[in-house]
């Protein structure tokens, strides 16, 4: 990657995905920053797009590093968002796609993390709509819990709704 610039900085492509098991729970990854374990959040899995990758192949690249899921049926783009966040010392900008994807599997075993990913990610979890409605924890998107009950109740969207930038 060429290197960020106050001008232009550069902007990581990232692939998400909002796993739902046949319960219709969605499984989060708990994050937390290196330096500050009690800085902590929920987050789907994905990451940036390696090389010439497609977005697609990065979504069920990183899917199966972060969870060791891999029989997955993957859908469509749901979302797309720009966010902009410190993590670890640096200033992260990125292009986020998040892609449905379902399984019968919900055993889920991290195989593939990157250094950064075992300094920063304390386990994985399933969570219904209801416990996500109802959580106290920081989650990202902002918005989670709404999403996925708009998705749990009219389906996915003709076209990738475009949410709103996150800028911390």
């Amino acid at each position: 990657m060429p290197p960020e610039t106050p001008q232009a900085p550069v902007v990581r492509r990232v692939s998400r995905v909002v796993l739902l098991d046949p319960a219709d729970r969605i499984l989060l990854m708990h994050g937390f920053e290196p330096a500050d374990p009690a800085s902590d959040w929920w987050f789907t899995p994905g990451g940036g797009l390696e090389g010439d990758e497609s977005r697609e192949e990065a979504a069920l690249r990183e899917l199966a590093e972060e969870t060791g899921i891999t029989e997955v049926d993957l859908g469509p783009v749901l979302w797309r968002r720009r966010c902009s966040f410190p993590f670890d010392g640096r200033r992260w900008n990125q292009d986020e796609w998040y892609f449905l994807a379902r399984t019968a599997r919900t055993e889920a075993a991290p195989a593939g993390l990157t250094e950064l990913e075992r300094r920063s990610v304390a386990g994985l979890r399933w969570w219904t709509s209801a416990e996500l409605l109802a959580a106290r924890e920081t989650v990202y998107p902002t918005g989670l819990a709404e999403l996925l009950r708009t998705l749990l109740d009219e389906g996915p969207p003709s076209e990738p709704v475009v949410l709103a930038p996150e800028i911390a």
